[in-house]
């Protein structure tokens, strides 16, 4: 009828409703104890990352956390060895990126879906962020290896560097530093993003806070 929306038009609201009600769901009753200490944990994070920031440099290989590396390191060699070895050559030294940047977006999607947990989503989209910024390291060394290699070799000193490998293969070895620094910033946007995200969902909570502090 004239003068109503069409189902069609109600549809994309509809969508962007349910997104939102998914990405900042906050529960009746928010725990005292439990959303301080998300608080005090957001404020480590933020420092943190200001932090790995500060040590962060794409163009001479400095990831600004080693311990965060170390973390996504089995994954990414699961994803060449465990996971993506059956599609083939160039997916399986692809998938080593691709298994470390899974990880997060897995157990975020899971905490987000499952546990209605937008908070723990929004820490794993932080480190999702970190773990591109890892990634545009290791693709700026493409162009002229200088990092040592979990094998003690550079990319220079033998055939294991994945994404010497990868833009070789794509012809665009010429552009991996240009590439590189672009993905450097797309890892610091996503890690800013998600902590206002996690900010956003707090700040949500706080009208919801339990009369007792359990």
């Amino acid at each position: 009828m004239e003068g109503f929306p069409s189902e069609d038009e109600d549809e994309p609201d509809t969508r962007r409703g349910r997104l939102s009600a998914l990405l900042f769901h906050v529960p009746k009753e928010v725990s005292r104890t439990n959303w301080f200490a998300r608080i005090a944990a957001l404020a480590i994070l933020v420092f943190w990352t200001f932090w790995i920031w500060r040590d962060t440099n794409v163009r001479t290989g400095e990831l600004g956390s080693h311990f965060l590396h170390h973390v996504l390191l089995p994954f990414h060699e699961a994803g060449h060895y465990a996971i993506f070895r059956w599609f083939g050559q160039f997916i399986m030294i692809l998938g080593g990126t691709l298994a470390q940047h899974l990880m997060p977006i897995v157990i975020g999607v899971a905490l987000l879906v499952k546990q209605r947990d937008p908070f723990g989503a929004a820490i794993f989209a932080w480190l999702l962020g970190f773990s591109v910024i890892d990634m545009a390291v290791y693709m700026y060394d493409a162009f002229d290896p200088q990092l040592v290699l979990l094998g003690g070799l550079t990319g220079a000193e033998s055939d294991a560097h994945d994404w010497q490998n990868i833009f070789g293969d794509l012809g665009l070895l010429r552009r991996a530093r240009g590439i590189g620094l672009f993905f450097g910033w797309v890892g610091k946007a996503m890690m800013l993003a998600a902590l206002v995200w996690a900010g956003w969902v707090l700040r949500l909570q706080r009208a919801r806070l339990s009369s007792v502090p359990w």
